[in-house]
């Protein structure tokens, strides 16, 4: 890559980074902080209309730092933690390694993860692609809600004008009545299609408190609002409670219907309406910056499906190694869910860092999505205010990560631009699930490396 090409990429992910902190004001955030998010909601979302601060000139000549400086910094910061922190930190225009401790160790990678399924979704289904949730005409004067395994699917009226737009279950409703209207129908029953996913609800390396504590959904290839109920806990049965709310919408524009049962929609049945989702860029930024859980297993599945796979978790880990390989990824990648609940999972730093460099290249534009979605040190996400704050502000504002968090565990990557606007990629990665973590050590890495060298 060219240093004027360098030079353009940079400017325009700080330009991309502001964008993303004035639009985020408008965006309908549909879930509370996940699991990797200790940080109280109201912190979460007063920092995200916070103004960013001005990123450090970004010099045409920029040099790489000094890798004996950098290693000097972080290894002073990371000698006594406990248990042993590994990391890396590669420079993203010639994919050298300026500094490495334990690079190459798989860790459990916690939300980490979701950089690996946002990578794959982004490369086998494209940024435009979108999900499609309809309803077609059923036997026995039916009609069959069909779930495509949109998330995302909404019974807001709250989701009206936010963007992105979501697919609305209002809008499905006022679709098909229109439709039975138009045939001289007035009263139906709504049964539910669920059969494109298949296989457990639950993950390999899932616990048991993660359901009852609404840190997931069911897998269910028809929910709405993400199976949650207004105490902020989950449904037991996204799709039952889809149709029903379905049947309460249809009501609502004219046409009685009452809730049925599971089916499979005939083959060829005529379709009566249609909704679709966000693009998958658009869904990819949301589950980077809150760690949505919900949307990271929604899109493996999709990745599964697009690479004829069964939608189910082990089809979705198949098929995303299967897309690692075809970008020259999968060392050092082992993963058994989208979301990074799984305790099963292992990622090296050095995997992480490298699939950071990839979306951050002009070599692979389809994958940017997985950055810019990255939240943004001190002011977004999983990352917003307290952190980088103090003793680590060197890294508000040019610090972009994803966050990983399970008990005993806490994991860092992204990138980040040092104090002479070089963009370095990085993954920071501590615990073994086994004892008390701090995640501010990480903070204190990244930051070190921002104000380097």
């Amino acid at each position: 890559m060219s240093r004027r090409d360098r030079t353009v990429a940079l400017i325009t992910l700080s330009l991309l980074q502001v964008f993303t902190l004035a639009a985020a004001s408008a965006v309908v955030n549909l879930t509370p902080p996940q699991a990797d998010d200790p940080r109280p909601p109201s912190v979460a979302g007063r920092a995200l209309v916070q103004p960013a601060p001005a990123l450090p000139a970004l010099g045409a000549l920029a040099r790489p730092p000094s890798a004996s400086a950098l290693a000097a910094r972080l290894t002073d910061l990371a000698k006594d933690a406990k248990p042993r922190i590994s990391a890396v930190v590669v420079d993203v225009d010639t994919g050298r390694v300026l500094f490495d401790r334990d690079a190459q160790r798989p860790s459990i990678p916690a939300s980490t993860t979701k950089l690996v399924t946002s990578v794959a979704a982004l490369s086998a289904l494209g940024p435009g692609h979108r999900i499609t949730t309809k309803v077609v005409q059923g036997g026995d004067g039916g009609v069959v809600l069909v779930g495509g395994g949109d998330p995302t699917l909404t019974a807001r009226t709250s989701a009206y004008g936010a963007y992105p737009r979501y697919a609305s279950l209002d809008d499905l409703a006022r679709q098909t009545a229109a439709a039975l209207t138009k045939a001289g129908v007035r009263q139906v029953r709504v049964d539910y299609d669920t059969s494109l996913y298949v296989g457990p609800g639950t993950a390999t390396g899932w616990k048991r408190n993660y359901l009852p504590d609404g840190e997931v959904a069911p897998m269910s290839a028809l929910t709405v609002d993400e199976g949650r109920t207004e105490d902020g806990g989950r449904v037991e049965d996204p799709a039952s409670d889809a149709a029903e709310k379905f049947a309460r919408l249809l009501d609502r524009a004219g046409v009685n219907a009452e809730a049925g049962r599971r089916t499979v929609a005939p083959k060829d049945a005529p379709a009566l309406g249609a909704v679709q989702s966000p693009p998958v860029s658009a869904l990819v930024e949301h589950l980077m910056t809150v760690s949505d859980n919900d949307v990271a297993e929604a899109l493996i599945r999709q990745v599964a499906i697009k690479r004829r796979q069964p939608a189910s978790f082990d089809g979705g880990a198949r098929a995303v190694m299967a897309e690692m390989r075809r970008l020259n990824l999968e060392q050092g990648i082992e993963v058994h869910d989208g979301s990074g609940l799984s305790t099963r999972n292992r990622i090296t730093p050095l995997a992480l860092a490298r699939l950071a460099s990839l979306a951050a290249s002009d070599a692979h534009p389809e994958l940017r999505p997985a950055l810019t979605g990255m939240p943004v040190a001190g002011f977004t996400g999983t990352l917003a205010a307290p952190r980088y704050t103090g003793e680590t502000a060197a890294g508000a504002g040019t610090v972009r990560a994803k966050t990983g968090t399970l008990s005993g565990v806490s994991t860092l990557a992204g990138v980040v631009q040092d104090a002479r606007g070089r963009l370095l990629a990085f993954a920071f990665m501590l615990g073994d699930g086994e004892g008390p973590v701090e995640p501010r050590r990480l903070d204190r890495l990244a930051a070190a490396v921002a104000a380097c060298c």
